[in-house]
């Protein structure tokens, strides 16, 4: 058997509502992936459609944590970072980069959707977390979180010379990018994926259902992430992705469960384990 790979998974831990370590945990360990969590914030519910939330900022933790890994000499193939509480936090993200030189850098760009930025996201928070992008393999914006970081509005729907050319510009910042959740002008629905060394869009369709669901960015990323890990390509890993995506809101759809409940994944993790 090979040697089990680990993935240091730096994201807020909320408690009710499925997403971010809630779901990181089950679908890499599903894939095969010790994951190492590394909470950015503990949150009694995630921040989409729940009001007076309980937050509690770990910043000082994250740093702490870091010197007793290295104090035990621990070696992680992947640090995989996603939603920030403070400023600060982009600091210990790039001191976890820098002390694990040969890992997978995974950033998932956390920062907003449907048009907005999180409630919780400032100015400054999103300034850091496009400088944190430089120092990433893999980048798996939204479409919401592109137009952020490229300063761009916010398309309601995109052309594929247009999407290509985001991903392109996106590209310029980091070696490999996906773009989720854009909607072309034909009315499909598409993730795209690109990588610096080639600069040839690959682009999956997937049917939409009437239900926008929190956590589903997180799962995907933590699937591709998974993907990559396991020696897929990125293309293969983003259909990888886009596949148990669909399948679990598929799922979820049937429910009528409310939608800030987030995404019943449990029912189709075995489909990550029958494909390890």
């Amino acid at each position: 058997m090979n040697k089990q790979k680990t993935v240091a998974a730096i994201h807020d831990m909320s408690g009710f509502g499925r997403c971010a370590l809630s779901v990181i945990l089950p679908v890499l360990s599903a894939m095969g992936l010790q994951c190492v969590p590394v909470p950015t914030a503990v949150m009694s519910t995630h921040t989409g459609g729940f009001t007076g939330f309980v937050m509690r900022d770990m910043t000082d933790y994250i740093n702490k944590a870091l010197e007793h890994y290295l104090k035990l000499e621990l070696k992680f193939d992947c640090v995989y970072t996603g939603f920030l509480a403070s400023e600060e936090q982009a600091d210990s993200c790039i001191a976890f980069f820098k002390a694990f030189p040969n890992a997978l850098k995974v950033i998932d760009p956390v920062m907003g959707d449907n048009g907005s930025a999180y409630q919780t996201y400032t100015s400054g928070l999103i300034r850091r977390t496009k400088e944190l992008i430089s120092y990433a393999d893999v980048i798996t914006p939204n479409i919401t979180e592109a137009a952020i970081i490229l300063d761009e509005p916010y398309p309601d729907r995109m052309s594929e010379e247009q999407l290509g050319e985001w991903l392109r510009r996106l590209c310029g910042r980091c070696p490999a990018v996906i773009i989720t959740g854009v909607q072309l002008t034909d009315g499909s629905y598409v993730n795209a994926c690109m990588e610096r060394k080639n600069e040839k869009p690959s682009l999956i369709r997937w049917e939409r259902v009437p239900v926008s669901y929190p956590g589903t960015g997180d799962i995907f990323a933590s699937v591709l992430t998974g993907g990559i890990l396991q020696g897929r390509n990125l293309e293969e890993s983003m259909r990888l992705a886009t596949d148990f995506c669909s399948a679990a809101i598929r799922e979820t759809y049937k429910t009528n469960e409310p939608a800030r409940n987030g995404v019943q994944f449990e029912h189709v993790l075995s489909y990550l384990s029958e494909r390890e």
